[in-house]
């Protein structure tokens, strides 16, 4: 079939108006897939500039996203090693009161604390065991270490170096010479089968020094060994704080690298519906302008007929 409509001679008026018309209806579709998607670029046809520069912003937003479930993992396992090293701590401190006490206890009540003291050493290493985190020890282990990344395109990281804060550890090798009566006393107390040999009934033999000279040992032990584990959890509490700011910041970042890809192909609602408004009384004052023109040729035609 031929197509005829080229053969219709329509009026300037009534064609510019249809092609008013034509655009306006283009217009509206535009409005009305901005207003459903949201957004006023949503593939490169629309813009290419603003589509691949908003993509590259929502890429590393993704980036930075990926590293900041990195930083909290990392957060969560340096917090449980500073409960480990805060638990550890107390344990010491009780240690250290039971020394106070044998000063002034009897032979009966000295066997007790000599076995309550070889319980709290165990509970060191149960709690420095506990504070691993998905199978990251920080306190527990001499060699291994936590690195955390920032950024791909800096490698910014931050490692934490682990540290062996076991009851073994901290009560005898604490720089005093291995054959000091009081590290004597406190291995033997570690010993394999956990009861001291001797205990604390048996001061007035440990190497010819006096119980007072023997006690005074053992708490300068406990007393390096509580040292040393507060400021391991000093360390480990700073780089949770440190930790923190950085997770702030790569939260902010990504919020900001996500606003701005928003500025380049989002659609301002507000506006988007009083265009479709703006658009919809054009359309039905251009539908209106045909009807007249047409009246206006059917008034031509009654004056002919």
């Amino acid at each position: 079939m031929v197509d005829r409509m080229s053969d219709i001679s329509l009026s300037a008026s009534a064609r510019n108006t249809l092609l008013a018309l034509t655009s306006t209806a283009s217009l509206m579709s535009r409005t009305q897939s901005r207003l459903t998607t949201g957004l006023t670029v949503s593939s490169a046809i629309d813009d290419a500039i603003a589509y691949y520069q908003a993509i590259n912003l929502t890429n590393r937003a993704a980036d930075f996203s990926t590293r900041k479930d990195e930083i909290n993992q990392g957060i969560s396992g340096l917090s449980a090693a500073v409960q480990g090293t805060t638990l550890v701590s107390s344990i010491l401190s009780q240690m250290s009161g039971i020394i106070t006490t044998v000063s002034t206890a009897d032979s009966a009540t000295r066997t007790a604390l000599s076995s309550q003291f070889s319980d709290l050493a165990r509970q060191i290493n149960s709690a420095v065991t506990d504070a691993n985190y998905q199978g990251l020890d920080l306190v527990n282990n001499s060699s291994a270490s936590m690195t955390v990344y920032f950024s791909e395109a800096t490698k910014a990281s931050l490692t934490v170096t682990a540290k062996n804060l076991n009851a073994s550890k901290l009560l005898t090798t604490m720089g005093v010479a291995a054959s000091t009566a009081g590290i004597q006393m406190v291995a033997n107390m570690l010993a394999a089968a956990g009861a001291a040999v001797g205990g604390f009934s048996a001061l007035t033999s440990q190497a010819n020094l006096s119980p007072a000279a023997v006690l005074a040992n053992v708490t300068s032990i406990l007393d390096r060994g509580i040292n040393r584990v507060r400021a391991q959890s000093a360390l480990l509490g700073g780089n949770v704080t440190f930790l923190q700011s950085r997770m702030d910041f790569t939260s902010n970042y990504i919020n900001t690298l996500q606003e701005g890809s928003g500025k380049l192909t989002l659609a301002d609602l507000n506006e988007e519906g009083a265009n479709l408004v703006t658009l919809e009384t054009r359309q039905q004052i251009g539908i209106q302008a045909l009807s007249i023109a047409g009246q206006q040729q059917q008034s031509i035609l009654s004056l002919l007929k």
